[in-house]
Parts: structure tokens; sequence; C-alpha cells
């Protein structure tokens, strides 16, 4: 529907009328101009009785048919300008232009009125019928604006499914010919609601009066409050539906007002009619226009029975239409599953390889609000060993050959940094070996070598700290080590310093490995994708890392080794305050996908969340998810209590009956 304002009132406008002739002492019109002029000004003024005057016609009944111009075109001002005046044997024709404002978002209704004049003893007056008002209205008609509404649009994923439900609602509304009193009645109701009457009342007093008007939408409406509607004289309700609650995530498709529970009137900034549906957040609010569309407008006259007897002016309205995202709802609905096990925030983004196109985008909260998936800025820890190594093997400091030793513990700086499972790679320690098994000391021990200028660099070619954009807010993360002295450095070859990613950032980042190039992230198909990095990756160092995060999955993690392609990835855990944050990041065939897990520090040092929810995806990209249900397929294996998990602090490692030992072998061999 169109948008209307609230508190409107006729306004006197300097318009083309020009007032340098002093009327206030005349009693009598000595020209027709004079008498057209007065008429106008007063109308146009909202002095009704004043120009009642100026005519031929009974001064209560022009009075009240001016009057009712306001409320039956909900006016927010008229303007008139004056035109050619003919002049013949005591008889004048005049004509003047007529500027109607609709209101705020509706249209200007311009129109050439037309008016005949008669010279009697009185003077110049003009001879009053209803086609002074319009040319086309004749006697017992009435104005009306009358409004054709557009079917809220869907939100589709990428291939065509339908990702927002109709939902049955409501609709409250009033009949105004049944009305006794229509501002009464419609406060009333408002009251009743909980809702604003003001623009309850904008769209009563215009509306054709043997029409149905709905006002107010409302979900789960019980029958006492049907009954109390109902006992207001004129108020009726009816069943209708309307796209409104997302079927998969929430805060990305984003929240729909226009019912009672969400008060549009008072939540929504912006002149909007009683009864307009209006995207609150996400998809919903960015695609506002392209999803309600806007309401046909037309300005129609009604005879004596409420009928409509002839349109007088027509705006055509934007048809709604749909919105089709790259989500991919079987994609979608295996991340949300995979979250259920989270006990406290999590997210799952998951994207395409080759474009970058976003298939799914989860949190484990549920929340219209918690955007955390795209916006967070969380410490990567361990998981950004995928970017430093290439940024190792980038400067040099290292080759795919080359020994990259890992004791237990290291001391740099003023820091202490001891490996996750407190042992260390006796045996051929290269650097696929080091990110199979978390060697975080073999990574700070060569941060003075790679430097801060090459670790920003492979971070922005993967797409970290990098400028792109989505319709929705997002982070790109970011790498701020420029003035690092050589502990904080350490620090960041592992993420543990000047390093804040979001799990969108990280999908992309290992979408970039798998695929050979960043792709900037798309959401939207009609928006097209972002900005493409313009920076080459190297293709032999990044065999290097993916045949890391390979031996990482079959060696640390082959839980997550689920379904017929090999599975690529890397787990971690970071202290972020007082939280653990559990990462999982990686991508199978042409699905990149990051896990982060938000979780008590004092929770077992055994359970390893993001790990478990991987899996669980990966499964359900197996073998599909009912939605709503949970996994169809097999059940996601339980982490073993036996066995050493990466990025717990001083876990045991594989063969040493479950005690820490310094010189253990992180490979257990």
């Amino acid at each position: 529907m169109s948008p209307r304002p609230l508190g409107r009132r006729i306004a006197a406008v300097s318009s083309g009328l020009i007032v340098a002739l002093s009327l206030a002492a005349c009693t009598t019109h000595p020209s027709p101009e004079v008498a057209v002029r007065s008429f106008l000004l007063a109308w146009q003024d909202g002095n009704y009785a004043e120009a009642a005057r100026h005519t031929t016609g009974d001064p209560a009944e022009v009075e009240r048919a001016l009057a009712d111009v306001h409320d039956q075109l909900d006016l927010a001002s008229i303007r008139f300008d004056l035109g050619q005046i003919a002049t013949e044997s005591g008889t004048a024709n005049a004509e003047f232009g007529v500027n109607a404002d609709l209101g705020i978002g509706d249209p200007m209704w311009n129109y050439t009125g037309r008016m005949s004049l008669t010279n009697g003893a009185a003077g110049w007056q003009i001879d009053w019928s209803p086609s002074v008002i319009h040319p086309e209205l004749g006697e017992g008609e009435r104005l009306a604006v009358s409004y054709e509404i557009e079917e809220r649009g869907q939100i589709l994923d990428r291939s065509g499914e339908p990702l927002v439900t109709a939902d049955s609602v409501t609709a409250f509304g009033v009949l105004p010919a049944d009305m006794e009193d229509k501002e009464a009645g419609v406060t009333e109701l408002a009251e009743l609601l909980d809702e604003d009457p003001d623009p309850l009342l904008n769209r009563v007093r215009s509306a054709p009066p043997e029409q149905f008007q709905p006002l107010v939408l409302m979900r789960d409406a019980d029958n006492s409050l049907l009954r109390e509607a109902g006992n207001i004289a004129g108020v009726d309700t009816q069943e209708i539906e309307v796209n409104l609650s997302p079927r998969v995530a929430p805060f990305l498709l984003g929240e729909v007002a226009g019912t009672a529970e969400h008060r549009v009137s008072s939540r929504v900034a912006g002149p909007y009619q009683a009864g307009d549906t209006v995207g609150l957040s996400g998809l919903q609010n960015i695609f506002q226009q392209e999803l309600a569309g806007t309401a046909t407008t037309q300005v129609v006259s009604l005879g004596e029975d409420g009928e409509q007897t002839d349109v007088l002016e027509s705006w055509e309205g934007v048809r709604s239409g749909g919105i089709e995202t790259t989500l991919d709802l079987a994609v979608q609905n295996a991340a949300e599953s995979a979250l259920e096990a989270v006990p406290g925030d999590g997210y799952i983004v998951a994207v395409d390889t080759s474009s970058g196109e976003v298939l799914a985008a989860a949190n484990a909260s549920g929340s219209v609000t918690d955007d955390g998936a795209f916006t967070g800025s969380y410490a990567p820890g361990g998981a950004f060993t995928m970017v430093s190594a290439l940024a190792a093997l980038d400067s040099g400091a290292v080759t795919a050959d080359s020994e990259m030793p890992c004791g237990w513990q290291s001391e740099i700086g003023d820091r202490t940094f001891t490996n996750p499972s407190g042992g260390s790679v006796v045996e051929n320690p290269t650097l696929v070996r080091n990110m199979a098994y978390l060697c975080t000391v073999g990574f700070v021990d060569v941060a003075s070598e790679v430097g801060a200028g090459a670790i920003t660099e492979a971070a922005t070619q993967l797409g970290v700290g990098a400028e792109w954009q989505l319709p929705l807010p997002v982070s790109s993360g970011a790498v701020d080590i420029a003035d690092a002295d050589e502990a904080e450095l350490a620090a960041a070859m592992v993420g543990d310093h000047g390093v804040q990613v979001s799990p969108l950032s990280m999908a992309l980042a290992a979408g970039a490995v798998a695929d050979g190039s960043w792709h900037g992230p798309t959401l939207v198909r009609e928006e097209g994708p972002a900005p493409a990095g313009t920076n080459e990756l190297d293709e032999a160092h990044l065999e290097v890392v993916r045949e890391g995060l390979r031996d990482a999955v079959s060696l640390r993690i082959p839980e997550v080794n689920v379904g017929e392609e090999q599975v690529f990835g890397q787990a971690a855990r970071a202290e972020q305050g007082d939280t653990a944050l559990h990462w999982f990041v990686g991508y199978q065939g042409d699905v990149a996908f990051a896990v982060l897990a938000e979780v008590d520090p004092e929770t077992s040092l055994w359970q390893q969340y993001a790990v478990n929810a991987a899996a669980s995806f990966l499964n359900g990209l197996a073998h599909g998810v009912a939605e709503g249900e949970g996994l169809l397929g097999e059940e996601v294996p339980e982490l073993p209590m036996d066995v050493p998990v990466e990025g717990e602090p001083n876990a045991p490692v594989e063969g040493d009956a479950g005690e820490t030992n310094p010189e253990a072998d992180l490979t257990g061999n």
C-alpha cells in the first residue's frame, strides 16, 4: 500500500493566486475574477463557510461539501491556480488548476476545474454544483481514494524454492458505511489492539465506504479479542495469507512488520499506511520496495449507494516481485541442524568455492538479530595457519620441503608459546606436518622471517581485511600488525594478535584455497558479486596448503571425513575475553565453510564443538536433513574420550597414558 502521513490537514499554501486585491471590504463582487479569487482562496485556506458565501448554493450544504473533500481524499494540502475567465451577457465561465496533495508517498492529483458564474443582485457568484469540485462529479456523487494492494513477494533460494512461509493472519478492519462514528469506532479498535489510531483513521476517511478496509494484521488472534472487536459498529475481520515468516535463516531473511504484535505504527520510521507489510530487518528490509511493491491508486466517484460510478484518475503501482538469493535450502537446513548441539552461540557459513556465492548462513540462537555469522569479529587462533602457511611460502621463509622445527614450547620476546596438544613434531617437521598436527610453535618460530607485510598480504589475497560487501552488513575482518613487536608478530602467525575475522570471511578464504582464486561474495543474484581480488595466488604454494589441510583431517580430525569426497580443513581453539572460540574451517568439493562455536571455557576440554558441528553439517549434506527435524542420515559420531582433541590446552598426547609430555611426538610416532 501507499505510504500515508499522520495528522494531516488542509494547509494554506502560497499559490499562483495573486492576492493583491483587498477583499475584506467587499460585500459584492464587481467582476467574476474577484469572485473566483475569493472563492478559491477561502477553499484553499480551509475557510469553507467563507467560500460558500461566494456561491449560489445553500451555505451549509456547500460548506459541508467542501469540508468533505478533505476527508474523502485524506488531503495533505490543496492549492489552486487561476486560469482563463470568459464573460458574456451577465454570465462567465472560469477555469482553474487544482493541485491536490494526497499525502506523502501518494501522488499529486492535478486537474483542471471549471465553474460558471452569474451576475446578480449580490454581484458575481459561482453557480454551485458538485462539478465545481470536479467537472465529472454529478449530483449525489462523492470522491474516494481506492487502492489495489500488491501481495508481498517471495524470497527464493537458488533453485526457486520459497524461503518465506505464507502465514494465515487475521485482518482487523472496518466497513466505513456501517460505522456510526468513524473516528470513535476506529479509535476504539486501535485502543483494543494497542495501535496508534491516526494512521488507521487516515485510511478509513478516504476509503470507499462500501469496501472492507483491512487495518491491522494479527497472528493467533484469540476468540475473546475477536468478540470484543465484533462489538464495535462497522468492525469486521477476515482471514488472509501473507508471506511473513522465514522458513530458515531468520537473521538473513529478516522480520516483516504489519501485525499487531510488531506495532508497525510505533516501530517503523516512515509514512506507512495502516495494513502495510514492512520489512524490519534483513533482506525483507533491504528489498522492501521490490517485495512489497506499491498499490495502484485511483481517485473514484461514488454514487449515493456507495457503488463506484467512475474513475477520475489512476496511478499504476509497482508490482511486487520475488528476490532470488544464492542460498541453497538443502545446505541451509544442514547448517541449521548442525548447530543444534552447540551449547552457546554458534555460526556456520558455507560458500561456493568457484563463485563465492553464499550457500548457507546460520546461527545457533535462531535470533533474527544475531548476525554474527556475517558481522562478527573473532580471533581465529590456529585456524589462521591456513593463511600464515601461505604467507610463509610466499615470503620464502620456508619451502614445501624445508625443515620447519616444531618443539613443544618456544619463548619469543616476553611471551611463551606452547603447542595446544603439549607435544612436538619429532619426525620430518615440514610445513605440511606442522599444519596437520597444528604445531603452533613451528609457526611462531618463523614469524620474524615471514614478516608483517607477508602475513597481511596473504590475508588480503584470501579476502581477509579486503574491501567487499553484501546487501546486508558484513565484516571482512582485519589484520592490524604493522607495528607489532616480535612477540605480537609471532602471535599473529597463529591468529592470537591483531587478527580479527568473521565466519563469512573465513569461509571465503577456504574457498579461495580450494579454487585457486578469491571470489567476492554474492547473496542476491541481481546485486551481482563483490569486486574480485586482483592478486594472483601461487598455485604451487596453494597445493602445499591444501596438502596440510587434507592431512589435518586425515590424521588429526578424521571424524569430519564424511561423504564420498575428501575433506580439507583446520580445527582450532582460541580465547577471546571470557569465551572459548572453537573453529573448524575447510572445504569439501565445491562447498567451503567455516564453523564457529562460542562456549564456556569451563566446558569439558575433550569436546570440540566446531568439529562436531562440522561433522554434522557434512553428514547433512551427504544424507539430507528434514527441515526442522534434524538429520535423516546416520548419527554424527561423538569424539572419542581417549583421543586428544586439537586446540585444547595441555591435552594428553596419543600413546602417553594421558599425561602431558613435553618431549612427546604430536604425530604419535
